[in-house]
């Protein structure tokens, strides 16, 4: 099964997706569909989605049991050990001239604190 998430996309998209999956909510798009028709219908969204946002979720054999790709989102996927998960970026005034200060040693930033003294021993 697959879940697509769409915003601010254009009608014919919407009207393409309908043809291969339920339409459950105002942009929300689930199904079964093969892998290779998974695949087509990202290929479609990518082509089509302009300024929008979207996402796909869906089953895969890892750790987690699915995957997910991103098209236009602030946050990013990021492989961790295996695992993919999201990064938020830095919004907040007092990270930015936080991180400024920091040397280059430093991990990136938008892992928690206690992220941090884990994986780097501090």
């Amino acid at each position: 099964m697959i879940v697509i998430v769409l915003t601010v996309s254009p009608p014919r998209l919407r009207g393409h997706l309908t043809r291969w999956l339920f339409e459950i909510s105002p942009g929300v798009y689930v199904g079964k569909v093969s892998a290779r028709v998974r695949e087509l219908l990202w290929e479609q969204v990518l082509e089509n989605i302009g300024q929008g946002r979207a996402v796909m979720v869906y089953p895969a054999d890892n750790e987690q049991g699915m995957e997910f790709r991103t098209r236009g989102q602030e946050w990013e996927p990021v492989d961790f050990d295996g695992l993919q998960l999201i990064m938020r970026p830095n919004t907040s005034q007092q990270q930015r001239s936080n991180s400024a200060k920091k040397s280059m040693s430093t991990p990136k930033t938008g892992w928690s604190t206690a992220s941090r003294r884990r994986r780097f021993g501090r």
